[in-house]
C-alpha cells in the first residue's frame, strides 16, 4: 500500500535514511569518531552510541577503522579481524551512517579535510589520539569541537583485550 502511495507521489517516504544521511542531506553535525575495533564488545557500541549522541539529532557519525599496519605499529601485533572486517561489522552497528579506513600513516588531516566534521570523538583511553587532532585543528585553526567519552562499565568483558585473554583462558 505504501509502495503504491509513494508510487503515485501522494507521499514523500523512505524505508532507508541512509541514502540522505550519506549525502548529508538534512543533517545537524557531523560527527568523527576513531578506533580499531577489533572484537566489537558492548565499549564500543556504547562509545559509538555516545558518539552519535554528541552530534545531536539528525547528525551524521562518520567511524574512522584504524588500519592494519597502523594497528600493528602502534601496538606491535595486527588485530584478529582484518581491516576490511572491521570496518563492515562498524558500519553495521546501528548509530554508524559510514565507517571508513584510516590511513596508514595514522593522519588525520586528509581524513578531517574530506568530512569536515563539527565534532570529533574520543575514546577514554585515546589521549594520543586526542592530543594529535587537537594539534592539527589549533595548526590549522579549524572550528571543530573534540570530545573525550568516558569509558563504559568497570568490569567484566570491555575491552578486546579481556575477551583474548577469556578465550585463551586466562581471565577468571
Amino acid at each position: 500500500m505504501i509502495d503504491a502511495l509513494i508510487f503515485l507521489k501522494v507521499i514523500d517516504f523512505s524505508w532507508n535514511d541512509r541514502d540522505k544521511k550519506e549525502k548529508g542531506i538534512g543533517l545537524s553535525k557531523t560527527v568523527i569518531a576513531t578506533g580499531v575495533f577489533d572484537l566489537l564488545h558492548y565499549g564500543h557500541l556504547k562509545f559509538l552510541e555516545e558518539s552519535k549522541k554528541v552530534g545531536g539529532r539528525n547528525s551524521r557519525l562518520v567511524v574512522v577503522v584504524a588500519r592494519d599496519k597502523t594497528v600493528e605499529g602502534r601496538k606491535g601485533k595486527r588485530p584478529i579481524l582484518s581491516e576490511k572486517q572491521r570496518r563492515a561489522l562498524v558500519e553495521a552497528i546501528k548509530p554508524v551512517d559510514m565507517a571508513i579506513l584510516g590511513k596508514e600513516d595514522f593522519s588525520m588531516e586528509d581524513i578531517i579535510k574530506k568530512t569536515k566534521p563539527d565534532i570529533i570523538t574520543v575514546g577514554y583511553d585515546q589521549e594520543d589520539v586526542q592530543k594529535m587532532v587537537e594539534r592539527i585543528i589549533k595548526e590549522k585553526k579549524w572550528n571543530i569541537e573534540v570530545i573525550k567519552i568516558k569509558k563504559f562499565g568497570k568490569s567484566g568483558l570491555d575491552s578486546s583485550t579481556k575477551i583474548k585473554r577469556k578465550i585463551a583462558g586466562d581471565l577468571k
